[in-house]
């Protein structure tokens, strides 16, 4: 007889539990497989993930708006004093004038200096965001030319955007090329892109570089800035530096007001939109915070922080910018923090 094992299959009897002896629904039913359905979410499955702490009490300071009963106290504080500080001045002129005729009369020709400089930054605010209006008005009609496939309507928002950056010595070429070839475009979406391509290509790599520098400065703050409110103060610095970078980029002019009122609109369009959701391309980052937090737990919170601000300048582009994504790639905020940590070491390559 040969010792030669047999070969064939091989039959595993497993033990069915009493009271069901056939195979069938009831047993695939208490089947203990796990489900992936079922898996905590990220936070909850490592609670050892670094909080962006910094950039949530950025995000409420400036996207929270205050209540009707706020506004109502701050405006009428600021009429009141600016009521006294009036009649204080114009008491103290006065008084000047009955006692030294000559000091009076510099005191008037000082308060006329100063209303005419009021009077200059009030202007200002109103043309920059007159020309916010504009690019937010260009940005509409783009949809709705993408949406209607008009040729009419975009080569209005071709116009606009011809217009808006007939000032821009830098993109002088581009608008040449743009008006020589806007001519073979025979429907909506080509026109746009060639439009995107020719003007804003080069506009967004500015803009990206502004993100990667912010990412980096509030990465940095978190990490080395012991203080609990002084690596806020600098993150919402760098923020706010950022959103108004990006409105010069694209077109816009923010001043002092209007600066702290495109924030707030940056910020009510992520809430909008749903950009503060842990999306594909946050979520890795958040991850590569988690790890780095078992080293430094600053450092990690630095990261996540510089993701975030990553993410403010995203929506930044997107209500700065005068057209939709339509051929040029939507920046990724993982691409952006990783370029912009490696410029904290000095090997950033631009390209």
């Amino acid at each position: 007889m040969s010792d030669t094992p047999r070969r064939g299959p091989v039959l595993i009897e497993l033990e069915v539990p009493t009271g069901d002896t056939r195979p069938g629904p009831a047993t695939e039913a208490r089947d203990d497989t796990p489900n992936p359905a079922d898996a905590p979410p990220i936070d909850a499955a490592d609670p050892a993930l670094p909080r962006p702490r910094t950039m949530e009490m950025v995000t409420r300071l400036v996207g929270r708006p205050p209540s009707k009963l706020t506004r109502f106290f701050i405006n009428s504080g600021v009429a009141l004093f600016t009521f006294l500080l009036s009649i204080a001045a114009l008491n103290f002129i006065n008084d000047l004038l009955n006692r030294y005729p000559v000091l009076g009369w510099i005191g008037v020709a000082l308060f006329a200096l100063f209303t005419l400089a009021a009077l200059g930054m009030a202007w200002r605010e109103y043309r920059a965001w007159a020309r916010f209006a504009r690019i937010d008005a260009i940005q509409r009609q783009a949809g709705a030319a993408l949406a209607d496939d008009s040729m009419d309507k975009a080569r209005a928002v071709t116009n606009g955007l011809l217009a808006l950056y007939r000032d821009r010595p830098e993109l002088e070429w581009n608008r040449k090329r743009l008006a020589d070839n806007r001519g073979d475009a025979f429907d909506a979406r080509t026109l746009l892109t060639m439009a995107e391509t020719e003007l804003l290509a080069s506009l967004d790599q500015d803009a990206r570089r502004e993100i990667e520098a912010a990412a980096r400065t509030v990465a940095t703050a978190t990490a080395l800035i012991p203080l609990a409110l002084a690596d806020v103060a600098a993150a919402l610095a760098a923020n706010l530096r950022m959103i108004r970078r990006m409105a010069e980029i694209y077109g816009g002019r923010a001043g002092a007001v209007g600066g702290w009122r495109l924030a707030r609109t940056v910020m009510t369009h992520l809430v909008a939109t749903g950009a503060v959701a842990a999306g594909d391309d946050l979520v890795e980052t958040i991850a590569g915070g988690g790890i780095l937090s078992k080293v430094s737990r600053r450092f990690g919170e630095g990261v996540v922080n510089g993701a975030l601000t990553a993410r403010v300048g995203i929506a930044a582009m997107e209500v700065c910018r005068p057209l939709p994504f339509i051929a040029q790639p939507r920046p990724k905020v993982g691409n952006l923090v990783t370029r912009g940590l490696r410029g904290l070491f000095g090997s950033d390559e631009r390209g």
